[in-house]
C-alpha cells in the first residue's frame, strides 16, 4: 500500500516559480506528476525512474523532477510558469515489480494540489 500527499500549490503570476512536494509512505520505485485543468483531460507532466527523468514537451526546460529518497518525497520544481500551467497537479507512484515508463499513471495517486498562474 502506498499513500501519497501533495503540497506546495498556490497562486503565482506569470513567470513565477513554485515547488510541489509529494510525500509517500510505502515502497515506491517510479514516480510521476500529472495535471488536470478544468474541462481538460489529465496530462502527463513527467516521470522519474531509477536514474532518469522524462518530461512532456510542454514543460521541458522549465520543470524539474527530483526525489529525496531518505524522505521518500518527490518534488516538482516549476519555473517560468505560464497561465496554461494552471491545473490540479497529482503525483502517482509505482511500487516494487511494477513497470516504469513515461506516461504511465499507476493506481496509487494523491489528492492533488492546485496551481494557479495569473497573467
Amino acid at each position: 500500500q502506498v499513500n501519497l500527499v501533495e503540497s506546495g500549490g498556490g497562486s503565482v503570476q506569470d513567470g513565477g516559480s513554485l515547488r510541489l512536494s509529494c510525500a509517500a509512505s510505502g515502497s515506491t520505485t517510479c514516480m510521476a506528476w500529472f495535471r488536470q485543468a478544468p474541462g481538460k483531460e489529465r496530462e502527463w507532466v513527467g516521470t522519474l525512474g531509477a536514474a532518469t527523468a522524462n518530461y512532456a514537451d510542454s514543460v521541458k526546460g522549465r520543470f524539474t523532477i527530483s526525489k529525496d529518497n531518505a524522505k521518500n518525497t518527490l518534488y516538482l520544481q516549476m519555473n517560468g510558469l505560464k497561465a496554461e500551467d494552471t491545473a490540479m497537479y497529482y503525483c502517482t507512484a509505482a511500487t516494487l515489480g511494477w513497470e516504469c515508463a513515461p506516461q504511465i499513471e499507476w493506481i496509487y495517486r494523491g489528492q492533488g494540489t492546485q496551481v494557479t498562474v495569473s497573467s
